[in-house]
């Protein structure tokens, strides 16, 4: 019979669809798997033991002995080799996020309580395509997408793994790489399903799962969703800004959303007059996609800019700029 722990280990692995995601899953489930190994075996010791004591066997090895140290060396081989492949992945995921900081564009992740609409809300918002199930887990790799806000400011909006009570320890250990999306991002958009009557407490669960993977501090917007399954009467919108309320699958509240996220990052952005090489055709661009272009003059091989760009594009730009 299938403990909660295998259970959900379980259902991550039939969920896993990326390297990265099986590496985790495998290595979380051998994690698991390997201090109850003794057990098992112990057990078939006793049985064999309490078989043989007439038959004069006594002070003889337990036959479950020895293929419990097989089984530990192949699990713990298994591990190592698992660990070192993980580590791979990790370091072009590292390599990865710093180009995405060297990219001017701040991060938004999603965390929540699994099933509570953190995926139909990317979806909502990106288009991105995620799937959004109603079941459990339904999305262990992190999926990452722009958002274009409406003051035309550029965030990066993250859907990560839904968090559960009581999360095994060997699944938070596991997926700490993913996780780390969580840790760096610059807001968190905590969704929450209003429509449980365990909202509360599922809230009080994220709130314990980010404090354990270092995330606790991070600024975050509260967005709670699914109140389409509310009667309209019960719905008390917060005068708190940093409590919104929406439906991500029937477009409700969207827009509040993104002004709620354009107003957070208003700051990030910043007014800069630079001339440039006119080879620096790849700032150019980027300042006319990600930010706004006020002027912008030719002359003599160079270029005159004048732009509200976001802080980390404004510092490429005074590098690249002609003295």
């Amino acid at each position: 019979m299938l403990d909660r722990s295998q259970l959900i280990l379980d259902i991550f692995a039939q969920r896993a669809r990326t390297l990265e995601g099986k590496l985790q899953v495998e290595i979380a489930q051998l994690s698991y798997l390997a201090p109850r190994l003794t057990r098992q075996w112990a057990h078939l010791s006793r049985q064999a033991a309490g078989a043989g004591a007439g038959g004069g066997r006594i002070g003889t090895r337990g036959p479950g002995e020895t293929q419990l140290e097989v089984d530990r060396r192949r699990v713990r081989e298994r591990l190592t080799r698992l660990r070192a492949r993980l580590r791979e992945v990790e370091r072009t995921r590292a390599v990865q996020r710093r180009r995405r900081i060297e990219v001017p564009y701040p991060t938004v992740a999603l965390v929540g309580y699994t099933n509570s609409g953190k995926s139909t809300l990317m979806n909502a918002l990106t288009q991105a395509g995620v799937e959004a199930a109603d079941r459990p887990f339904s999305t262990l790799d992190p999926t990452i997408r722009r958002l274009r806000l409406p003051n035309r400011a550029t965030v990066m909006l993250a859907d990560t793994v839904g968090f559960i009570h009581r999360l095994p320890h060997m699944l938070v250990e596991a997926f700490k790489a993913t996780l780390e999306e969580v840790r760096t991002a610059d807001l968190l958009l905590h969704v929450v399903d209003v429509s449980s009557p365990l909202a509360a407490e599922r809230m009080e669960v994220v709130d314990r799962v980010l404090e354990e993977i270092g995330a606790g501090g991070r600024p975050r917007i509260v967005v709670m969703n699914k109140v389409d399954l509310l009667p309209a009467d019960t719905i008390r919108p917060s005068p708190d800004a940093e409590v919104v309320t929406i439906s991500a699958l029937r477009g409700r509240g969207l827009d509040t959303l993104r002004g709620a996220l354009a107003r957070r990052f208003a700051g990030w952005r910043e007014e800069i007059a630079v001339t440039l090489p006119v080879g620096r055709g790849d700032l150019i661009a980027m300042a006319r996609r990600d930010g706004e272009v006020l002027g912008e003059e030719y002359r003599d091989g160079t270029v005159a800019l004048h732009a509200r760009v976001s802080a980390p594009l404004a510092g490429r730009l005074r590098k690249a700029a002609i003295a």
